[in-house]
């Protein structure tokens, strides 16, 4: 069994979400044993702050905490946090232990499911760049964001709300609005869950009648592919 490391905390309840799905998902099919995961717990306000205006000192950050997960015997790594891959092709370069990608899983679920024009929901950052837009147009797949002011207001209910654990039935409504005036606006055919506290926010398998695309889960799978072979 290859040990996982886990760069945590970013937020927190995301960080306990991929720990409980990490551990259930093995269960299902060897309740006798238990994966094995090491999580380093960053802080998600020194991340953002450095997302925002600092990404050279976000990917040494992120460095220093692969380097302590390797250090405690991590085989190799994932980062629990959509933004913080802003800086992963950067960060995998330097690693000292192999790293699994949200992006490129998330992607490779949107080519098994043929969706070709995806919503992408997140903080400002992620959905200001080119982090999935680039990942996605080999494969012919659009990425569609939410106008200026939509995206201000995902953002700020992400930082104010989301990575505190504070989930609100008003904010889940306006995310499905959103997605409703893109799927009618823009015809997308799926919307990806940017963020790893939006899964917790968004519970159902669809929005707005659409696919959801739940990056934790589909992380959390492909870490336990990992941790088996």
């Amino acid at each position: 069994m290859a040990r996982v490391g886990l760069v945590g905390g970013l937020g927190p309840e995301a960080t306990l979400d991929y720990y409980r799905r990490l551990i259930t998902g093995w269960r299902r099919e060897d309740p006798l044993s238990s994966p094995s995961i090491v999580i380093d717990s960053v802080d998600d306000k020194v991340a953002m702050r450095l997302a925002e205006h600092d990404r050279p000192a976000l990917t040494e950050y992120i460095l220093e905490s692969l380097h302590r997960l390797h250090g405690a015997g991590a085989r190799f790594g994932a980062i629990t946090s959509n933004t913080s891959h802003l800086v992963f092709d950067r960060v995998a370069k330097r690693s000292p232990v192999p790293l699994v990608s949200i992006v490129e899983v998330c992607i490779a679920e949107a080519r098994r499911l043929s969706l070709k024009r995806l919503a992408l929901f997140g903080t400002r950052f992620v959905m200001d760049a080119r982090l999935y837009p680039a990942a996605a147009h080999p494969h012919g797949i659009q990425i569609v964001v939410p106008s200026e002011p939509e995206r201000i207001w995902l953002h700020d209910r992400y930082v104010g709300e989301l990575v505190k654990g504070d989930f609100r039935d008003e904010t889940r409504r306006g995310v499905v609005a959103m997605a409703e005036r893109l799927r009618d606006a823009k015809g997308i055919d799926g919307v990806i869950l940017g963020g790893t506290e939006l899964p917790l926010l968004m519970r159902d398998p669809t929005i707005a009648g659409l696919p959801a695309l739940d990056t934790t889960g589909l992380h959390v799978a492909a870490i336990l592919e990992r941790v088996r072979a």
